[in-house]
């Protein structure tokens, strides 16, 4: 008998042997994968995991997934897909086990690096030296968020990244990142998450680009405890998106529905719905109906609390792999007796290798943990105190280095007036073992590779006497101009850029230039504009993502927080995406565009730069920075910078500005004045009339945030004049705080201080509409004046009388 069976490659002709073989493979996936959230589900909860989530119940539909996926293709899910990793072979049992106990070392869990909770899966893309690797060459899975429905904004640029490869000519020669944009992006989702705003926003993107994008929906019928009742219109996500279906006149996106315990089906439809998206750059849509989750969302609950009985039986009859073993069987694939024999063969192999993993697990530390207690014991002999410390940590059972480090820090406090060479001994090990774990646990929020911007030369701007004085936006465009004339893989999109060149013409003329497929127009949807600039940039592109203006990065502060200020420090730079948010913001008046919410970015974006220009020449040098780099970073321009006259520098694609290094715009010996962006104009109307008044101030503008004075120039500029004063556009206690912080903490500015420190920010609330909210909310020259001069006051009141 003959069969015609997808493997993961082809179709062809086999025999039922051939047949057979297949089946039974899938089958071991199968049923490996359900051992391991059950064995799983047990070491969470008897104390060797924090926490425990799984994929039972989806094992049969992912393994006919994992068919279609090819090298080269990515995927980016969410954390119920070990079965398809273990089925394309991107993640295997130990190293799911090895995440589970946040095995910190990257040999055991590749993923993160213990960073991130189970099943939350990464492939690595770039060498240790920042270098890509050929990512065609293997199976690609973008780092997982637990954030629901967040994988789906990144998934639109990593699919849009096949449609760049394939529709540029320019593109053809870089071959590690695709191969004629053949690629596709393989989303997955539950289907509670599909009632998030995101998901429709991604689903309308792919529709407008058609993009070879492929999501599936897991549907087992609720969201933690909440049934789809609750959760969509109809109970059924994809009759709500029949609209979004394509048609012999209209583009749309490929809609497809099969039951999640059907094998047969599910092979076939995922090799048509695979195919289409591959060949014809149609995005697909494949809602898996009928799944079960037989043991609950995760380790933190028992879903019988929230399942009728009825519902109970019907997930055993329905359960996928019980379907299939029926099928195996009905249909001579297989008999009991051999069914039984590979079940338990897996049962075994599943709990030696957890065997395994937690062995290798305590293996450093136990390492560790043994010349913990000969240091402790030997500190013990001289002090009593110690030696009962000693004898209770070396009571622990499996102890992490948490109880480690407890123990040697308080025999430390303890011993604090005492010295010998044992404590000197338990001292030293001590400071080596947190370099150590600083590198396990703190390590890798930037790449902090040979290609790190802030290893990147400095280049001073050249001028010369042809040199032209034009508008701000003109400096910013011929920047953009020759940037893109050097490199092929940069791209620009979002709202207005395309066509008009962005609302303040920074962009001007540059579509007609370098094509629609470069520079591009969006839709209002900042989610998943950043998604599709971290999705590139995944993919090797460098984009450049605008958000109109800065008050409108919250619609999106989710993406930017959870996936992409994270990125690198949660695959231990196994993952990198060199994009460029590029907004504007600062003095424009109004509620919705006062545009100086730094505490807010501040406190969420770590692990992005931030940069805070306060003219388009300094913003043109920043650009040229970080486009030769491969780090992230949010640029805010100054909104009321664009039509002030400049001088254009000779060489505008080429200079740059260092990141985290200060300018001292005015020398000066009685105050020390830090601000940045567009503030910077009122501090120095102000510095001019403080002279008349007989005060001479040092004006530094910062230029980044993050980095911030990595020189400590700050605290240099304090030895001079002994005053600081920290002007800011920000709220009471945001940026102005952050930067006071990091001068008085870091730096020791506090020790050449004779006054007190003072900050002036906006006021609390977002500015009024017009001239005078604007003067009346956000610091004004005659602001910086008289606190300066208030100031100078209290130390000099008679050179300075009260105002």
């Amino acid at each position: 008998m003959q069969y015609k069976v997808t493997n993961q490659f082809d179709t062809s002709e086999l025999s039922f042997d051939d047949f057979k073989s297949i089946v039974i493979k899938d089958y071991k996936i199968a049923y490996e994968s359900r051992q391991v959230s059950l064995q799983g589900r047990k070491e969470a909860l008897t104390g060797k995991a924090k926490f425990g989530i799984f994929g039972d119940g989806k094992e049969v539909a992912q393994v006919a997934m994992s068919k279609a996926f090819r090298k080269g293709d990515w995927r980016s899910g969410y954390y119920r897909d070990q079965t398809f990793m273990f089925a394309t072979g991107m993640a295997n049992v130990k190293q799911f086990f090895a995440q589970l106990y946040a095995h910190p070392d990257l040999e055991h869990e590749p993923h993160s690096g213990g960073r991130q909770m189970n099943a939350h899966f990464a492939s690595r893309s770039v060498n240790p030296d920042g270098s890509w690797k050929n990512l065609t060459q293997k199976m690609n899975s973008a780092s997982d968020v637990s954030s629901t429905a967040t994988q789906m904004a990144r998934l639109v640029g990593l699919a849009e990244a096949s449609k760049l490869y394939r529709q540029n000519p320019e593109l053809k020669e870089f071959t590690q990142f695709s191969i004629n944009g053949n690629e596709v992006a393989f989303g997955t989702i539950g289907n509670a998450s599909t009632a998030e705003g995101l998901f429709f926003e991604a689903i309308n993107a792919a529709g407008v680009l058609q993009i070879p994008l492929a999501i599936s929906i897991w549907d087992d019928g609720y969201g933690i405890s909440v049934p789809n009742k609750y959760q969509t219109t109809k109970e059924d996500i994809s009759e709500v998106l029949k609209g979004f279906q394509r048609t012999k006149d209209k583009p749309g996106i490929e809609i497809f529905k099969v039951k999640g315990w059907d094998y047969v089906a599910l092979c076939e439809t995922y090799e048509t719905a695979i195919k289409i998206c591959r060949e014809e750059h149609v995005p697909v849509l494949i809602h898996v109906t009928e799944m079960t989750q037989p043991q609950g969302h995760s380790t933190s609950g028992s879903h019988e609390r929230y399942k009728s009985k009825e519902r109970l039986e019907w997930e055993k009859e329905y359960d996928c792999i019980a379907h299939m073993r029926k099928w195996m069987l009905e249909s001579a694939i297989s008999t009991e007796e051999e069914l039984t024999e590979i079940e338990n063969q897996i049962k075994s192999d599943v709990k030696a290798v957890i065997k395994e993993a937690w062995t290798e697990f305590l293996e450093d530390v136990k390492i560790e943990r043994n010349k913990a207690i000969v240091l402790l014991e030997d500190l013990g002999q001289e002090i009593p105190e110690v030696k009962k410390i000693a004898l209770i940590y070396k009571s622990e059972i499996d102890p992490l280095r948490k109880e480690m480090f407890g123990a040697i820090r308080k025999a430390l406090r303890v011993a604090r007036f005492h010295e010998s060479n044992a404590k000197s001994a338990l001292k030293k090990w001590y400071e080596e073992q947190k370099k150590i774990n600083e590198e396990r646990y703190n390590s890798g929020l930037f790449s902090d590779t040979p290609q790190s911007p802030l290893k990147i030369e400095h280049t001073a701007p050249v001028y010369s006497s042809d040199s032209k004085m034009v508008d701000g936006k003109d400096v910013l465009n011929a920047c953009f101009e020759a940037n893109f004339r050097k490199n092929p893989l940069l791209v620009a999109f979002g709202e207005d850029l395309g066509l008009i060149g962005d609302v303040n013409q920074g962009f001007a003329g540059l579509q007609a230039k370098f094509g629609e497929i470069r520079i591009s127009d969006t839709g209002i949807r900042e989610m998943t504009i950043m998604g599709q600039g971290i999705g590139l940039a995944l993919r090797g592109f460098r984009p450049i993502a605008e958000i109109q203006y800065l008050d409108y990065i919250f619609f999106a502060i989710n993406i930017l927080t959870d996936d992409l200020a994270s990125l690198s420090y949660r695959t231990k730079v196994g993952q990198i995406a060199p994009m460029i948010v590029r907004t504007r913001g600062h003095r424009l008046e109004g509620i919705w565009h006062s545009g100086s919410p730094m505490s807010a970015i501040l406190g969420s974006l770590r692990g992005v730069h931030l940069c805070v220009p306060r003219n388009m020449t300094q913003a043109a040098g920043m650009y040229n920075t970080l486009l030769k780099g491969d780090e992230p970073a949010v640029m805010i321009e100054t909104l009321n910078g664009y039509r002030i006259k400049e001088k254009l520098p000779d060489n505008i694609g080429e200079f740059t500005i260092p990141l985290g290094q200060v300018e001292i715009l005015r020398e000066g010996t009685d105050i020390t004045i830090v601000s940045y962006g567009a503030v910077i104009k009122q501090i120095m109307e102000a510095v001019a009339e403080l002279a008349t008044l007989g005060i001479n101030a040092e004006v530094i503008d910062v230029q980044t945030l993050m980095p911030f004075d990595l020189a400590m120039d700050c605290a240099k500029s304090l030895q001079k004049t002994n005053k600081l004063l920290v002007v800011d556009e920000d709220v009471p206690g945001g940026a102005s705080a952050y930067i006071l912080q990091d001068i008085l903490e870091r730096q020791n500015g506090y020790y050449a201080l004779d006054a007190q420190p003072k900050t002036l920010p906006a006021k609390a609330h977002r500015p009024p509409y017009g001239s005078d909210g604007d003067y009346f909310t956000k610091p004004s020259a005659d602001d910086v004046i008289e606190i300066v001069y208030q100031m100078m006051s209290e130390s000099d009141p008679e050179k300075y009388p009260q105002l």
